[in-house]
């Protein structure tokens, strides 16, 4: 059942790879108007020894870096669920954004992490302002494996899903995200900011 929020949703991780594209798949399912975003400086995805990640450029594609990960090491992607996580991201968007390079605007961006958070809020008050429309910033941690990344994107959802049948979500706000931290047990950071 689509959802009739008009509200502007953007999810974000580090990598624009595992958390913020499964929310991104789930909250776009429900109907919700989304986009997914990363903040590092490089695309990061686990190699084949801790000390050697996969690096990649913002602005290459899902699809390449899946064809590269297939080169280098079919089996091993396979096993970690590494191809199969590139699969699902190439059906949802051409390729990982960086946030800091968007000019788009959103009444809502959910972070996955508090690093992630503090990228965020760095990147907007370094902007220009323009005509003070706020923007909520909200953090839920979610860690970066697979099973935890589909259990963010429901609680996500879930949060999103509360904001979205709010009639006044400024003046509701604070009461929905004590309502939700205490229902999924998790820290919930949050701020508003403005365009």
């Amino acid at each position: 059942m689509p959802s009739s929020s008009s509200l502007k949703i953007a999810v974000i991780c580090s990598s624009n790879m595992n958390r913020s594209m499964e929310a991104h798949a789930f909250l776009s399912k429900k109907g919700f108007y989304v986009k997914s975003f990363g903040t590092g400086d490089k695309v990061k995805l686990p190699g084949t020894a801790p000390d050697k990640p996969n690096c990649y450029e913002f602005g290459i594609s899902y699809e390449e870096i899946y064809q590269d990960l297939l080169s280098k090491d079919k089996s091993f992607y396979t096993q970690n669920g590494l191809l199969h996580m590139l699969d699902r991201n190439r059906r949802i968007k051409p390729r990982p954004e960086r946030f800091q390079t968007c000019k788009d605007r959103f009444d809502i961006l959910v972070t996955c992490e508090e690093r992630v958070y503090d990228q965020v809020i760095e990147a907007l008050e370094n902007r220009t302002a323009t005509d003070n429309a706020s923007v909520h910033v909200i953090n839920v941690d979610i860690q970066d494996n697979h099973e935890e990344a589909t259990i963010g994107a429901f609680l996500v959802c879930e949060l999103v899903t509360m904001m979205s049948e709010s009639e006044d979500l400024d003046n509701d706000i604070d009461e929905l995200l004590h309502e939700f931290e205490s229902k999924c047990h998790r820290p919930i950071l949050h701020c508003v900011l403005f365009y």
